[in-house]
């Protein structure tokens, strides 16, 4: 919540900046991690995997959060966003580094897209969401990183200290900078000694956090949580279908909850798709950390074991009763 406010705020700066639309950008930006996993990247790279063991390719959360807000938002009806927004959404590739983008001004068949690789924005609001949201991650990840004890002994490179500065803030002011001075009808981007800074930057990241032996070490944990959570999920659905009663006999919030959305979901899957066979993957997918971990907990040891289940439903698990 907190990268996604600071991606719309960065990106409304610079388009206030530059004459262009604040209000699409900061949709934009708003709406840009919607379709990211439980457990962050990790998560998405375990989540597309399973979704191609079952067949239902890979799994990219720039593209899911394009279909969460044409279609999994709302109940099942989408936000009847703009074609602009949308593209915005679906364009947002940060972690894909460019020094420069050209805005296509080309409208394509979103419902076609697939996958991000390739992908360019339509708008010159989606090209400044598209370098706000490496701006927000870069020094924010480094900031969390050295906090929380992973970067001991790894110091930044000098051209990054050199060029973009020490600490967060003046990372975001320089790069901020960077591009509203360097923008022009030929497109948004940073200048070259700026991104030569700047993919040092992300290596750095990726070499002494993201790849980190401690932050690796979850990959193995969080894996076998989410196989638990698909697995108990398929078993239920392939043996209940939308059977209240089978769900209502396990005793547990998940089942519970899980039943609530598939017997409101499944008529919508049938109208929009003509299949129901995206819908636990999408279930799980959209799940929060929190939420993820209070289910493997229901699975093994349910809170509520000894209570009626019509005494004990709560929002959290979607009012399942």
């Amino acid at each position: 919540m907190e990268h996604v406010l600071h991606v719309a705020s960065i990106a409304s700066a610079i388009c206030r900046s530059l004459g262009l639309d604040t209000e699409m950008a900061w949709a934009i930006g708003m709406g840009h991690d919607l379709g990211h996993t439980p457990f962050g990247h990790v998560g998405e790279r375990i989540i597309s995997k399973m979704s191609e063991e079952r067949g239902l390719g890979k799994f990219e959360h720039e593209v899911n959060s394009l279909r969460v807000v044409d279609f999994l938002s709302n109940n099942g009806n989408g936000l009847n966003l703009t074609y602009a927004v949308r593209d915005g959404i679906v364009c947002h590739n940060g972690e894909s580094l460019r020094m420069r983008i050209r805005p296509t001004g080309v409208v394509r068949d979103l419902d076609s897209v697939t996958e991000r690789e390739g992908l360019v924005p339509a708008t010159f609001e989606g090209a400044v969401v598209r370098f706000s949201d490496s701006i927000a991650y870069l020094g924010r990840d480094w900031e969390d990183a050295s906090r929380l004890g992973i970067l001991k002994g790894h110091e930044l490179p000098e051209i990054v200290t050199e060029r973009l500065g020490a600490s967060n803030s003046s990372i975001i002011n320089t790069l901020v900078n960077d591009i509203i001075s360097g923008a022009s009808e030929d497109g948004i981007g940073f200048s070259p000694e700026i991104f030569e800074a700047v993919e040092a930057f992300s290596e750095f990241n990726y070499r002494y956090i993201y790849r980190s032996e401690i932050l690796n070490g979850y990959t193995r944990y969080f894996t076998r949580l989410l196989h638990l959570i698909a697995d108990y999920l398929e078993d239920l659905y392939q043996s209940y279908h939308l059977d209240e009663n089978g769900y209502m006999a396990e005793h547990n919030m998940l089942a519970a909850g899980f039943y609530n959305h598939a017997q409101q979901m499944y008529p919508k899957y049938m109208e929009h798709e003509g299949s129901d066979k995206r819908m636990i993957m999408d279930y799980i997918a959209g799940m929060t950390d929190n939420f993820c971990l209070d289910c493997a907990n229901e699975i093994l040891k349910p809170d509520h074991l000894n209570e009626e289940i019509e005494h004990s439903a709560t929002g959290r698990w979607f009012d399942a009763i």
